[in-house]
This record gives structure tokens, sequence and C-alpha cells, in this order.
């Protein structure tokens, strides 16, 4: 499966994973208490981290694909990141990052 991906800064872990849930009609597949949510739904793969400072920013951009093996960074021509990874991937550096995520067990994938 392929997806987009889009990763935000946010003020308030907590209360932007009640909006987005709200607004992703689901609640996210992972959550790294304090510090980060992931949500994966059948074509968005969408994080956010606890980040005051850059609340609302754009932190990058990119793909999540299973078929790719590994993971890449980029720049676009106006210096916005972007990444390619497998799914597997991701969750290995969200472990390696942040910590074990607690598996939310009425998410969809």
């Amino acid at each position: 499966m392929k997806r987009f991906h889009i990763a935000l800064a946010v003020a308030n872990l907590d209360a932007s994973i009640a909006d987005y849930s709200e607004r992703l009609g689901q609640p996210p597949t992972a959550v790294v208490p304090g510090l980060y949510a992931m949500w994966r739904t059948d074509l968005l793969n969408f994080s956010i981290n606890e980040t005051p400072e850059k609340a609302g920013q754009l932190r990058h951009v990119g793909f999540e694909n299973d078929a790719f093996d590994g993971y890449a960074k980029s720049a676009d021509v106006n210096g916005l990141e972007w990444e390619l990874f497998s799914a597997a991937e991701q969750d290995r550096r969200i472990v390696s990052t942040y910590g074990e995520a607690v598996r939310m067990p009425d998410s969809r994938t």
C-alpha cells in the first residue's frame, strides 16, 4: 500500500489527538504519550509530535510505501523535507526516536 505522509508539530498532543481523531474519523494507530501520535488511514499517513514552539508548522511530507525497503530522505527545490519509507521502517523509527508506542486497539490498520 502507498500512503501520502504529512508530519506536523503541535502545541498539545492530547488536544491534537482528540481534534485529529475526529477529523480523520478514527483514533491514532500509535501513540507515544506526551510526544507523538500517528494515524494510518486508507490514503494518508499522518503524524504529529508535541513541539509547542513550532506548533502548526509542517515538519515534513513524503510517502509510506510498503514496496520500498528502508528509508530515504531528500529536500525539494523549496527546501521541504520529503521522506520515503515502509510501514515497518516507520514503526522501527518511532521506537528509536520516541520510545515504545502504545498501539490503539480501535485503529483500522
